[in-house]
Formats: C-alpha cells, structure tokens, sequence
C-alpha cells in the first residue's frame, strides 16, 4: 500500500516537473548561448533542449551582431524538436514579440519610440522599432519634402505611431510629428522671448511673390513687401537675397497662431513727417515714373513719397489717351504739387501745369479779330474743327461759313485735310474753346444792302421770277421772296402772273432778320398802310366820300 502511494506520488511530481519544465510552443522563452559556431548561437532552452539562431538575428540595423558565450538571451519557441532533434527558435520572433507588447503600451499612451530606418520601399521607408518593423510614408519623414534619405538610414531616432494592428502585423509611424512638435516647442520658446517692437537680426530664408521669411533663430517671421521699404517694391528681391543676415523690428506677435510679421522700413524715418514742409502746393519738382495705369502715372518724388498723376492732369490737348502714350516707366518728368493728403499719404501731381496754358498762349498771340490759317481736322454735323499752332484745335460754327448760303449747304464744300484761313471771333481760355468764322473774311452783303432799312419802310424792288407761292424780289442785290398772300390787299389781285420780270413793286418792310439774313417785304402792308394815310388825311366813308374818291384824291396829291 505504501509502496503504491510513492509511485503515484512519484509520477505525480514527474509531470508536475515536466510541465514546469517544457516550455509551450508559441511563447518566448529565456535561454542560454553555450556555443557560437558556424555564423551561429547554440541556446540551450532547458529541458535539455539545445537551439540554433543566426548571428545576424542577435544584430541591429546597420550594427554587427552583439551575442557571447554566456549571454541570456530571449527566443521564440516554434518547435520543441526537429527531425533533427533540436528545438526550434527565433531570435527575430522574440524580439518582435517583445516590441509588439511595448509599442502597444506606448501607442496607448501615446509616448514615442526609438527605431531606425533601414530601408526603402513604396511610398516611403520601412523602420525597425526593437524588432517590430514598421512602415514611415515620404510625407512623414520631415516637415519638408526629404531629397535624399541616406543621412538618415540606420540612425536611431524617436517616432511617433499614427496607426498599429497587430492581428495584421500593421504599424505606421511618423518623424514629422516629433520634429513639428520640437518646433512647436523652440517657437514658443522663441517667442516668448520676442516683445513687438524689438529689433532683432534674422536670416532670410525664402522669397516670394509677397513678401520673405526670416529665420529669427528657430522661428519664422514674414516680412511682407510693403514692409520692406517706404518706397513702392516691385518684387522682395529688389531689397533681400537668401542666406543675407538682415536687422529688422517685430511688427506683430499672433500668440495664438505663433505668427510673426516683421518690418525693415519701420526701422527708417518716415519721409511723410515731412512731405508737407518738402513739397509746398504748386511748387515744382522732379521725379520719376513708376507705374502706369489706366486713370494716370505714378511718379517718386523721393524713396518712399509717390504721387499720383491723374490722366485728366497729364496734358492739355491729349484728352482721351492711355497714360503709357504720353510716359514712360522710368521717365523723368517734371510736376506741380496740386494737393498733400498726409492722413491718406496721397499727393495728387499735374504734368500739364508745368507747361504753360496752350489756349492762354493763342489768345495772347492771336487776339479777337485776328486771321489765322490750319487745316481741317475734323468735320461734324454743327461744323468743322480747324488745327492750330500748340496742338489745339477751333471750331467754325455752321453759322459761321458763309453769308450768304445755309450752313448745311456751306459746309458741303470742305473735305478733311483742307487748308482754310478764318478770322478768330472769341478765346474761352476757362472753357478751352476757340471760335473761329470764316466768313467774318468777306463783307456782309446783307448789312450793306439794308443798311439804313427798318421794318415799315418802303423799299422799291425788282421781280426776278414768277412763282406759284408768289414772286421772288431784288433789293440792292438781296434777293427777298413774296408771297403770293402779301401780293395785294384784295384776294382777287393776289395772283403772281399779274406780274412780269423785270417789273418795278414798291413793298413794305415787314422784318429784317439778320440772323437768318432775310427781308422780309409785303405789297398787300403797302396798300394797307396807304389806306389807313390816306382815310386819316382825307375822311372817311361815312363823309360821303367813296373809298376810291379817297384814294384817288390822296395818289393824286402824292403826284
């Protein structure tokens, strides 16, 4: 009985040995290098199991293995036995177990891990992170594009992990992250130590379109194009290059987005200070085209002080032309100060001024009365428009051609390119107007031939032509037109072919316009007006006398 309870105690402790001491397949267990031969580590795993492990599985990326007689090392277990009768292990298996289980903590707690980047694949790098291989995109690698990797390769470095799955084997990680939030770090600390309006030396960095980024040691700044100098910059080139070390002040501290704008013109005097002691109104001064655009010139009176040379103020004669046509980018010109805005910095210039009035100029040369003589620039439905010395142009009004045709009529006979003479009839400098007449050259017929004529004079006239409407009249060689309603009193006599050419008619003045230059003439007024004589010298009807007693009697007295 007793004999039978110490061999099942026996067998009970065996297997508990054997359980102990057997490790599992699949686990990692510690074992021991009792041998190094043939680019291998003989490990003795217990149980009187002995394994083989390559010497490259004991190395680092870039790094020769580092495994001795002696050494504990941790293995993966696949096998127990082989057909050779050895275990079999894995160095690798044990390690990447082992960085699984810490990546895992340090994913969770979102701490970084050392890897080394090892080699390149699609896309980007593969990172050896203590034996888990993990996988670092182009875009992660830096905070800007990396060219070439090689530095980087085989040097332990800190990362962070964006992404793990274990049961996939699937680990992403990121150096940008670390490096961005080093930056982030250096900036704030930088910047704490930066006060707006410190002047501080940077290095320039880059260049833009608008503006270059300074490096104040760690931290960026934009100094912005108009910041660059009080004058007008084209392009940030023009002032800094890159690598150049330059001095500038601290405009504007955003602490929430860590932005920095810097200025190097605020580092200068203002030459606004003075513009109005400078540049006093209607004084003139010298300067140079900047910039041209549709409504006028920009012209530098000084580094910094810019004036605007309104296209209206370009020229006197040039009136509806591009800027560009009359300057040039660069030109020189003179200009008159015609107002100083120092609130807004604006200084509005005139270009014409500097030269004197053209119109101020003809009317002192050529005076009301004065024949002047230029071509046909251009003619219009109201007249035509003469050239004349100082680029400046007269109008000859319709009214104005000839006495004795209609203006329409006149007008008809000019052809653009003409050379015609005229008398200046008037000057409106304010306007910039000049009125010119061409038939003020010969004498006004009309004047002459009812000179001394007035409405309700009788005048003796010849019959040129017998019309239906009436009869055309000569007076002192103006013709005059009567109709055939004023031919005579009584109805019945109101008939033109009563009447012959060459015919004498006396016939009363009804008007005289000199402005259309017509005489106006009636015989029926005539007779009216004899009639109404000749009742009031003589009586009347109702004194028994007949109005042809009356009439007669008046006509034979006048005889």
């Amino acid at each position: 009985m007793c004999a039978k309870a110490t061999m099942e105690d026996f067998e009970t402790m065996l297997n508990e040995s054997l359980e102990m001491d057997t490790p599992a397949e699949g686990s990692v267990v510690t074992g021991k290098v009792i041998a190094i031969e043939a680019g291998q580590a003989i490990i003795d795993v217990g149980y009187k199991m002995e394994g083989r492990v390559d010497l490259k599985e004991f190395a680092n990326p870039g790094e020769a293995p580092a495994v001795a007689v002696g050494d504990e090392v941790e293995v993966f277990l696949e096998r127990v036995e082989n057909a050779r009768g050895e275990a079999v292990v894995s160095r690798d298996k044990a390690r990447r177990e082992a960085a699984w289980d810490k990546l895992e903590k340090a994913y969770a707690d979102e701490a970084r891990v050392e890897g080394a980047i090892f080699g390149r694949v699609k896309g980007g790098f593969t990172v050896d992170l203590g034996g888990a291989v993990a996988f670092l995109p182009g875009s992660q690698v830096d905070v800007r594009p990396v060219r070439d990797a090689g530095p980087l390769m085989g040097l332990k470095q800190p990362f962070q992990i964006l992404k793990m799955d274990r049961r996939r084997g699937n680990i992403v990680v990121s150096r940008r992250a670390i490096l961005e939030e080093s930056r982030a770090e250096q900036r704030a600390e930088v910047i704490s130590q930066l006060a707006e309006g410190q002047t501080v030396d940077g290095v320039v960095k880059n260049i833009t379109e608008y503006g270059a980024f300074v490096d104040l040691g760690g931290v960026d700044g934009l100094l912005h194009v108009t910041d660059m100098a009080w004058r007008r910059v084209n392009h940030p080139s023009e002032v800094v290059t890159i690598g150049e070390t330059i001095k500038v002040q601290v405009i504007k501290i955003n602490k929430d987005t860590h932005r920095i704008s810097l200025g190097i013109k605020q580092l200068q005097a203002d030459p606004w200070d003075s513009v109005e002691r400078d540049y006093p109104l209607e004084s003139v001064h010298k300067g140079r085209v900047t910039n041209i655009t549709d409504y006028g010139a920009f012209v530098e009176l000084e580094a910094g002080v810019e004036g605007l040379v309104h296209v209206s103020e370009m020229s006197w004669t040039k009136k509806n032309v591009h800027p560009g046509k009359i300057v040039s980018t660069s030109q020189e010109v003179e200009v008159m100060v015609l107002e100083i805005d120092s609130a807004k910095r604006r200084v509005s210039l005139g270009l014409k001024q500097t030269l004197r009035n053209p119109w101020e100029q003809f009317a002192e040369k050529h005076p009301t009365g004065t024949q002047i003589e230029g071509e046909v620039k251009n003619i219009t439905e109201f007249g035509l428009f003469v050239g004349l010395e100082g680029d400046i142009d007269g109008m000859v009004h319709l009214s104005d051609l000839s006495w004795d045709q209609r203006g329409e009529d006149a007008i008809q006979e000019y052809r653009k390119g003409d050379i015609v003479q005229a008398v200046v009839s008037e000057v409106d400098v304010e306007k910039e107007r000049i009125s010119l007449s061409i038939k003020a050259l010969a004498n006004d017929n009309f004047s002459e031939a009812v000179e001394g004529v007035k409405r309700g004079s009788v005048v003796t006239c010849e019959v040129t032509s017998i019309e239906d409407g009436g009869i055309e009249v000569v007076y002192n060689d103006m013709k005059a037109f009567i109709r055939r309603s004023d031919l005579a009193r009584d109805r019945a006599d109101q008939r033109p072919e009563r009447f012959q050419v060459g015919d004498k008619v006396d016939a009363r003045v009804t008007s005289v316009d000199a402005k259309t230059r017509r005489l106006g003439l009636s015989i029926k007024a005539r007779e009216i007006a004899e009639e109404k004589e000749a009742v009031e010298q003589f009586g009347s009807s109702d004194a028994g006398a007949s109005l042809g007693d009356i009439l007669g009697a008046a006509l034979k007295d006048r005889d």
